[in-house]
């Protein structure tokens, strides 16, 4: 199984956003406590660091520290415009329940 996947469109974004702000194209993907259903995705722009797990789409990297891939394994990050808005979602097969923003989850 490949530990997480940064689809083409989500490499694409982070690749807009990182010009925009002349940072380097590397999107760092964190699970904190907290949010409507127990843990919440963070997302910002960032640097590998070491013990870092990395997946790379159309030169870009996104970036997962060891605790949160544990939360994370498994899942695709994708960027998702629609009705509601525009933002970066995580399909997480690990997740029993999530919430209605998407952003937030339970194991």
């Amino acid at each position: 199984m490949t530990d997480i996947i940064l689809t083409p469109n989500a490499a694409r974004r982070v690749a807009k956003i990182a010009e925009k702000q002349g940072a380097d194209a590397v999107l760092r993907l964190s699970v904190d406590g907290g949010g409507c259903a127990g843990f919440t995705y963070k997302f910002e722009l960032g640097a590998p660091e070491e013990g870092d797990t990395v997946a790379e789409a159309e030169g870009v990297k996104l970036v997962v520290d060891p605790v949160s891939m544990d939360l994370v394994r498994g899942s695709a990050v994708d960027f998702v415009e629609n009705l509601g808005g525009a933002s970066f979602q995580v399909t997480n097969p690990n997740a029993a329940s999530g919430c209605g923003c998407g952003s937030s989850f339970s194991i």
